[in-house]
């Protein structure tokens, strides 16, 4: 039987609403779902390279196979763990809720030049963390660093199912198209929703159930 891992997303926690409804589900098959804290108790340094490290670490300190599961930029980051070549083999399947694929592209003209000026010359930048309930300090290293990836590398043919909101407000649903249409082992399900996806909560975990075949 393989483990299963969730990552949450950016900003926020495995104490996060989608985290906790999902290790829910599991528990009613009997099936502990992991979750971890990919703050690390230092958010400000966070990066894509070290949430991939803490994960790959994570299951190659495991015997069993593995799924993930993530979470916007859980999501992300488990394609990215999976493409490793110490990892791919140890990954069953991969399904990713919203996942932040083209996230700069889409985040940063948000951001404005401005406020990134700022970001790059001061260091850092003020950001709410959703379970802190607080802004925190981001050290300007997470673009840096995201930078270095392009969604074009990752190319593990791992059986994936991507759900996404067609409402979604902060990565276009665009951005799974364009990710699934050159990757006949991904299997794209809209949905009726926002990048949350809090309320369709029973369909994300009917299409997921159905998927792994629980």
């Amino acid at each position: 039987m393989p483990q299963y891992l969730y990552l949450h997303g950016f900003a926020s926690s495995p104490q996060s609403a989608k985290a906790q409804a999902m290790k829910a589900r599991f528990a009613t098959l009997g099936l502990d779902l992991t979750i971890p804290d990919l703050n690390q108790d230092d958010f400000g340094h966070l990066t894509l390279s070290r949430q991939i490290q803490q994960v790959s670490t994570l299951i190659q300190s495991q015997s069993e196979s593995t799924v993930l599961i993530g979470s916007s930029l859980g999501g992300l980051t488990a394609a990215w763990v999976a493409q490793q070549s110490t990892i791919t083999a140890r990954i069953e399947k991969l399904v990713l809720l919203a996942p932040a694929f083209d996230f700069l592209q889409q985040w940063l003209p948000r951001l404005g030049p401005d406020q990134l000026n700022t970001w790059r010359t001061e260091g850092t930048l003020p950001v709410y963390h959703y379970t802190e309930q607080r802004t925190l300090p981001l050290a300007y290293d997470f673009i840096t660093d995201a930078q270095g990836y392009s969604d074009d590398a990752l190319n593990a043919p791992i059986p994936t199912l991507i759900l996404h909101g067609t409402n979604d407000e902060t990565i276009s649903i665009e951005a799974s198209r364009a990710y699934a249409a050159p990757r006949p082992w991904v299997r794209l399900v809209e949905l009726f929703s926002d990048h949350a996806l809090t309320d369709v909560e029973k369909e994300i975990w009917q299409h997921t159930q159905g998927f792994l075949g629980l």
